[in-house]
């Protein structure tokens, strides 16, 4: 018999240690998977003689998963959740909601996880859960498991993960993960929802603009050139453009096809996405509203990293790679490395002038307190009620501005198609 010692996590999220007897390796793994155990790290006994399997158990090499290999990862710079099109957001959250219950219900994590993974309907979430088992049974922690997909699970949420399993509170950790997830889902949604309709009424204005001037105008025209000798100046500015689209519309559309290609190229880049997130931030009146949208995700992430017990440094290293702009990214990793040095918090935030002076006062005072993470709230609170007042306001002027440009464009054409027509009623008078 060969003696272990093991750190584990008991079915109710509380941190164990001991040591158990067992034959080998995989008889000490069930022998601690039948007492409701799930170990982090399982190793021979000092003075023990093992082969060269002694050591912490090795997690399994993650394999090539189709799901990681179609993510999306125009979002992946940003330490975002860059989920590929077979699974959706939404589905992780109601996952990490899920699983929340399940732990707070007193059901063994490796129970859980395989509960969720035989009920899952989706062919692609389904096989990755049962990777995440597989790898749990095998003795890997909940966060290690979760490290092998980082195209689904970033690093704030298994890093959330892992200070809940460290601490003995995953059930409060993953409760506090799924408020945060539900809470972006909602603010995104939101902003969805609201430019919706002016979408829809640019790209309406857009297509009848394009079949007027490529099947009903052409025609028109080629009536009127053989009744006047010539045309209005605006009636040959449609015209030019009409025959220009006619003519030379597979190069449109190579074009606008290069130009979309193009850029998102560049954002890929480290110039193109530093270049792109300042004029995001720049933009006359949506810069604000990207500004509000990051500091608002800045606190609350933050205030949920300290709620759930990370510390400031870390904290704020886990921000940096997740608030989704490189220039607000790189000013957070100064406020880190101030932070570093002995300052609080609201002093290099004061500094930099990213908040407005109610959030350091707020934030000083939480500091002062000892309720930081409660401050943090509340200032992403603030900030993420200015950037809805701000997004209402965009896109209650933005859908009358749209449907003012499309009724120009279709007036003037109205104008260049009625003025040949008066001047051949003058002419027959």
């Amino acid at each position: 018999m060969t003696s272990y010692r093991y750190q584990a996590i008991e079915s109710d999220g509380v941190s164990s240690r001991g040591v158990i007897e067992a034959e080998d390796r995989k008889a000490a793994l069930s022998l601690l998977s039948q007492r409701g155990l799930f170990p982090s790290t399982l190793e021979a006994d000092a003075g023990e003689s093992q082969g060269p399997s002694m050591g912490r158990p090795s997690v399994q090499a993650p394999r090539h998963n189709p799901v990681q290999g179609s993510a999306l990862n125009s979002e992946g710079r940003s330490g975002g959740f860059r989920i590929g099109p077979r699974i959706k957001r939404k589905e992780i959250t109601m996952l990490t909601r899920e699983m929340a219950a399940l732990i707070e219900a007193g059901i063994p994590i490796l129970q859980a996880l395989s509960g969720l993974g035989d009920e899952e309907e989706n062919p692609a979430l389904k096989q990755t859960l049962h990777s995440i088992c597989e790898s749990v049974r095998k003795g890997a922690s909940l966060s290690s498991a979760l490290d092998e997909h980082p195209k689904l699970f970033n690093k704030l949420y298994t890093s959330m993960v892992r200070v809940g399993e460290e601490a003995g509170a995953l059930q409060r950790v993953m409760t506090d993960l799924a408020d945060l997830l539900e809470h972006e889902d909602e603010v995104r949604g939101e902003v969805v929802a609201a430019v919706s309709y002016p979408l829809f009424v640019l790209g309406f204005g857009v297509f009848t603009v394009v079949i007027l001037m490529m099947v009903v105008l052409p025609r028109l025209f080629g009536m009127l050139e053989e009744m006047l000798q010539s045309l209005p100046l605006p009636t040959l500015i449609l015209l030019r453009v009409s025959g220009a689209l006619n003519h030379y519309w597979p190069l449109f559309l190579i074009a606008i096809a290069g130009s979309v290609v193009g850029l998102r190229h560049a954002r890929k880049t480290p110039r193109g996405a530093q270049w792109w997130d300042g004029l995001k931030l720049k933009l006359p009146i949506m810069g604000a509203v990207f500004r509000a949208a990051a500091l608002s995700r800045f606190a609350r992430t933050l205030g949920t990293l300290v709620k759930s017990g990370v510390s400031l440094l870390p904290a704020l290293k886990i921000v940096e790679n997740t608030i989704g702009n490189l220039i607000l990214a790189q000013l957070i990793a100064r406020v880190a490395e101030e932070t570093r040095g002995g300052d609080s918090l609201a002093a290099p935030l004061r500094k930099l002038g990213i908040f407005p002076k109610n959030a350091i006062q707020m934030i000083s005072v939480g500091e002062e307190t000892g309720r930081l993470d409660e401050m943090l709230l509340k200032v992403a609170n603030i900030e993420e009620r200015h950037m809805r007042t701000r997004t209402k306001t965009l896109i209650s002027l933005l859908a009358p501005a749209l449907i003012l440009v499309v009724g120009a464009l279709i007036g003037f054409m109205v104008i260049a198609l009625l003025l040949p027509i008066f001047r051949m009623s003058q002419a027959v008078r």
